[in-house]
């Protein structure tokens, strides 16, 4: 490395170590690329000394003053030139596509990483990021980050190497001439620190606007249905141009300050070849044409590989400052946490909530209000109440989707957090008002999380009323249906989660308006099927149409996070408290 590049880099260069040390880990495997490319620029900075060195023996020997033949072979002229060509031209191609490998193969490892740590995150991450967000960085700043380090590494190595070597031909060929370039050095690398550090600090206030920008557009792709039921066009479009306009202001500052490095770099450059031509023609005597020549040329071409060392600053800040984000994603976001126990055997389905209270924030109410409730094996409860009592929560706290303030939740006896996560959640099965399926077929999105057997997609099909319609598509339950099962209907779609429910034959069985989109034939065949599924199994229900709990072994009344009252459910009705109004209101309608 030469001397300049060192005094261009050696008060940035700890903390840009340091920030590349952090990605290093993803990039491991990319090693024998890296190697390549440097090997590959190091034979392409080492061709642009050769330019230069050749003008001094043509000038020199190839125009003699009396018109005497050069002192070697015309031949010699085209071969050189070519050849030289071609070997940086192949050097070239080697370094940039072996850059473009490892960093794609660094990108790939960021990303698994990435989409590991989030299937096992913290639920918080995603209570305190939207899903725009996690998306854009995930696939999108990811692979533009990379795209900018390879873009930025790739004028490091090349550019660097190049310096140096034009440097150390300019020292052999004039050491006192040179000294003048090396004065260039300092007052580059204060361009450089100042633009470093102003491009991090918008690049991160670009990111934050990307994403804000980009929540706006899920909002509004998600709610278009209410977005012009209520004629809300007009004011989402101005939200959106706002966050254009702020992105738009932020992006031109950046545009600004990369671009700001560039003109300096060559005002410095245009200094010190001015003080070289004139210290050379002060120097006089002692310099043959030839020589000058060939060192105002190598000068010259010092100013592009320094102009490009000036201009990486903007490209290197934003893909750290990406891939940055990458990897603290994984390294900031929490695992779940669970303990050891992990029966081999299915649960009994005991579950007991021992004064549990829960809030989501500490200036609201509390969601759960010291709820102690115990609900024995195989048994059916309904879970009944106003929008907001917290029977949601409630549920919510069974597969640890989110953990209690105070209190303690058990099954069969042991506290939830010490439960092995991934063996707890084998003892429930969800059904959820809000159907999540994916863009996969019928039968992975029935068997989803285990292994595909078709005769039991078929029984669970059958059992939700759906296998009918199945077996009319053209592929049957190998049919793929769609982003978020845009190719069914709404019942059938939930259908479908009631059908995944019955595969997964779990000891506890979570159903929170299960037959709600469904029509009264879909609904009462499906209802026979619960019926069935219910028996031997733990199984609570939410529900707001009091029809489909009829037939629960107890009825949990809740308001404002607490148990109002509980038991069967023609006790209720007899109390003529909050279940009876309840049930009166829905059924004077």
């Amino acid at each position: 490395m030469s001397i300049m590049w060192r005094a261009v880099t050696s008060r940035s260069m700890p903390a840009l170590t340091q920030r590349l040390r952090r990605i290093a880990p993803y990039f491991r495997a990319s090693r024998p690329g890296l190697a390549l490319a440097f090997a590959a620029a190091a034979v392409a900075a080492a061709t642009e000394p050769v330019i230069p060195a050749l003008l001094q023996p043509l000038l020199d020997r190839g125009f003699a003053a009396d018109g005497a033949a050069p002192g070697f072979a015309l031949w010699l002229v085209p071969v050189v030139i070519i050849g030289l060509v071609l070997v940086r031209g192949l050097a070239s191609f080697a370094a940039q596509y072996a850059l473009a490998w490892a960093a794609n193969r660094g990108v790939l490892a960021l990303r698994s990483a990435m989409f590991a740590r989030l299937l096992d995150a913290s639920p918080a991450l995603f209570g305190g990021q939207s899903a725009s967000t996690l998306t854009n960085t995930l696939v999108y700043e990811v692979q533009q980050g990379a795209n900018w380090i390879v873009s930025a590494l790739m004028i490091l190595v090349r550019d660097t190497l190049t310096v140096a070597a034009l440097f150390a031909y300019l020292l052999w060929l004039n050491w006192k001439l040179t000294l003048f370039v090396a004065l260039l050095a300092p007052a580059v690398a204060l361009v450089m620190r100042i633009v470093s550090r102003r491009l991090r600090r918008l690049t991160q206030a670009g990111q934050q606007a990307t994403d804000e920008l980009a929540y706006v557009v899920e909002e509004n792709v998600l709610a278009w249905r209410i977005v012009r039921l209520h004629e809300a066009a007009a004011p989402q479009s101005e939200r959106f141009a706002a966050q254009s306009q702020r992105l738009r202001r932020l992006m031109l500052k950046v545009s600004a300050a990369a671009a700001t490095a560039s003109p300096i770099t060559q005002l410095l450059a245009a200094v010190a070849l001015s003080a070289v031509i004139v210290f050379a023609l002060w120097q006089g005597g002692g310099t043959t044409v030839g020589s000058f020549v060939a060192f105002v040329t190598a000068m010259l071409m010092l100013t592009a590989p320094l102009k490009h060392l000036a201009d990486v600053t903007a490209p290197l800040v934003r893909g750290l400052v990406a891939l940055e984000r990458g990897v603290a994603l994984i390294e900031d976001t929490p695992r779940e946490r669970g303990g050891t126990h992990a029966p081999s055997g299915r649960a009994r389905g005991e579950i007991v909530l021992d004064a549990v209270s829960l809030r989501y924030r500490s200036d609201q109410a509390p969601a759960l209000d010291g709820v102690s409730l115990r609900i024995t094996p195989g048994e059916t409860v309904a879970l009944v109440g106003p929008s907001g009592a917290g029977k949601s929560t409630l549920v919510h706290l069974l597969p640890r989707f989110i953990e209690p303030s105070a209190g303690v939740v058990k099954l069969d006896g042991v506290a939830l957090a010490d439960w092995d996560i991934g063996a707890l959640r084998r003892q429930f099965s969800f059904v959820s008002q809000d159907v999540v399926l994916f863009n996969d077929s019928i039968a992975a999105n029935v068997a989803l999380g285990g292994d595909t057997d078709a005769a039991r997609v078929r029984a669970a099909l059958a059992s939700a009323n759906l296998l009918d319609f199945v077996d009319r598509l053209p592929q049957g339950p190998a049919t793929v249906i769609g982003h978020n099962g845009s190719e069914l209907s709404g019942g059938q779609r939930q259908r479908m989660a009631i059908a995944r429910a019955i595969y997964k034959d779990a000891p506890v069985l979570i159903l929170d308006e299960a037959t709600s989109a469904l029509d009264s034939e879909s609904e009462r065949a499906v209802q026979d099927a619960l019926d069935r599924l219910l028996r031997g199994r733990t199984t609570l229900v939410i529900a707001h149409r009091l029809t489909t709990i009829e037939h629960a072994d107890r009825v949990v009344a809740m308001e404002h996070g607490r148990v109002v009252e509980q038991g069967p459910p023609a006790e209720l009705l007899a109390r003529d408290g909050l279940y009876a109004r309840l049930h009166a209101m829905q059924f004077r309608l």
